[in-house]
């Protein structure tokens, strides 16, 4: 089993900027690549950003620019800086892990194995 733990959710004024954070242990976090996922009531889950054990990064569009997902491998460590913050950005962003993914399947929220808890993220006007 691998158990992943979100921080550093909140509120934040719109063109403000938050960092995620998302601890991982148990066994295989070698293995896994990371992703960052958000969703709000009434909308399916939706890819934000995703970082493979080497260190190449995915995007969503409306992410790349603003969003940059990295991860510190020595520490079990999964980061999400999140810049210039728009309303519609109001949601539960959740990390997840998975094993033996695809880059082509990366933004594909069934493709992953481990899911934390969620952090709220509310972006105010």
């Amino acid at each position: 089993q691998v158990q992943l733990v979100e921080s550093g959710g909140g509120l934040v004024q719109a063109g403000g900027s938050l960092r995620l954070s998302c601890t991982t242990s148990g066994r295989s976090e070698s293995a896994l690549t990371m992703g960052w996922f958000r969703q709000t009531p009434g909308k399916q889950r939706e890819f934000v950003a995703g970082i493979t054990w080497g260190g190449d990064q995915y995007y969503a569009s409306s992410a790349e620019g603003r969003f940059t997902i990295s991860r510190d491998n020595a520490k079990n460590m999964v980061y999400l800086q999140m810049n210039s913050l728009k309303p519609e950005e109001t949601a539960v962003y959740y990390c997840a892990a998975g094993q033996n993914l695809y880059s082509s399947k990366i933004d594909l929220d069934y493709e992953y194995d481990y899911w934390g808890q969620g952090a709220q993220v509310t972006v105010s006007s």
